[in-house]
């Protein structure tokens, strides 16, 4: 049981460094190319650049771009304005999977939603949901670690009773073998 609990918790960790170093391969680490000028800007341009400036910033200043980004899509609840407030979660270690969700839902069940912005929405919601999974199994690996230290503590207890009952009846059999030597060793009563 232990093994396979460890072997879930190293799965979970192997994934999730694998995502890691897979988003670092594939996301640009210069600024997103810019459109040419009088060319309007895509959902998607504006996305990828958004992202860009995202993965710049600390911590510190992405917990603040995430309650900027969840105050202004809840006052201009637009498409873009979900997947902002949505990638700015998504990069943010504190975030709840839940929240990420609730924002790219409405944009992958629209049906005439811009198809970028569709694209990045069923992104988001495929990430979320696979981080939900791996937290799952690991508070299910962690869990079962916590359960299986539980069990081999009572067993390690249970083997020390044993082995102290084990010690108090080696004594008892000793002295009642020392009590049969001595009376075995006493002269028979004269008559």
């Amino acid at each position: 049981m232990r093994g396979c609990c460890m072997r879930i918790a190293a799965c979970g960790l192997l994934a999730a460094a694998t995502a890691c170093q897979m988003v670092d391969r594939i996301a640009p680490t210069t600024e997103a190319p810019r459109p040419a000028p009088g060319a309007a800007r895509t959902a998607a341009d504006e996305l990828v650049a958004y992202l860009a400036r995202l993965r710049t910033i600390n911590e510190s200043a992405l917990a603040a771009e995430v309650a900027r980004q969840r105050q202004f899509a809840s006052t201009d609840p637009t498409d873009l304005a979900r997947l902002k407030a949505a990638l700015a979660l998504s990069l943010s270690p504190q975030s709840e999977e839940s929240d990420i969700l609730m924002l790219v839902d409405p944009v992958v069940r629209k049906e005439n939603a811009d198809p970028d912005a569709r694209a990045v929405a069923s992104f988001l919601q495929a990430l979320a949901s696979e981080r939900r999974r791996l937290k799952e199994s690991a508070t299910a690996a962690r869990n079962g670690l916590r359960d299986e230290r539980r069990a081999l503590e009572a067993q390690k207890q249970r083997a020390d009773a044993l082995q102290e009952r084990a010690a108090q009846l080696q004594q008892k059999l000793d002295a009642l073998t020392a009590l049969e030597k001595s009376l075995s060793d006493r002269p028979p009563p004269s008559r």
